[in-house]
């Protein structure tokens, strides 16, 4: 089993999060690897936040997060195993097509994080929701993809509620 978990290598205070991976057998004993998901890219060099992972249709892992650009927006990018034979899944691969989800217009991109575990519609097209605020509103918006690479937001947002400030972690 693989656990992912948010983690700052420098110290038990917010800040400096990369993404660490544990594996166990019986879920008491947990083997720590090299972190899965670090600051490396344009797309997520000032951070990488909370997200999901997804199991694709060709059982292939693919982890959905939260970076922080070169102009501190908040985008949603995609990391794929670098060897699918390697069973514990050390390394990982943040590809140069990132981000996959911008905050689009009229959205507050330094309040867009947190993509969810995906799923299959049974129209045959993925979905995602991402949490965000306006103003005082939390709003879950939802995406839709054939593919999963190209992502449409829908015309309404899943759900939002006034008064009820960021919706973190929308799944």
């Amino acid at each position: 089993l693989h656990l992912f978990y948010q983690y700052n290598p420098k110290g038990a205070v917010w800040g400096n999060i990369v993404w660490a991976h544990s594996v166990s057998k019986d879920l008491v004993n947990w083997e720590a690897l090299d972190h899965a998901i670090y600051p490396s890219k344009p797309f997520d060099i000032n951070g990488c936040w909370s997200g999901s992972a997804t199991i694709l249709k060709n059982n292939k892992p693919v982890i959905l997060y939260t970076g922080i650009d070169t102009q501190n927006r908040q985008v949603q990018n995609f990391a794929i195993p670098a060897n699918l034979s390697d069973p514990y899944l050390r390394e990982w691969i943040k590809p140069d097509n990132n981000p996959l989800v911008v905050a689009g217009d009229g959205m507050n991109s330094s309040a867009f994080r947190d993509p969810s575990t995906a799923w299959l519609g049974e129209d045959g097209h993925w979905r995602i929701v991402v949490g965000s605020k306006r103003k005082h509103r939390g709003i879950a918006f939802l995406y839709k993809s054939r593919d999963f690479m190209k992502w449409t937001k829908a015309q309404h947002p899943l759900q939002s509620k006034p008064k009820t400030g960021m919706w973190e972690c929308p799944d």
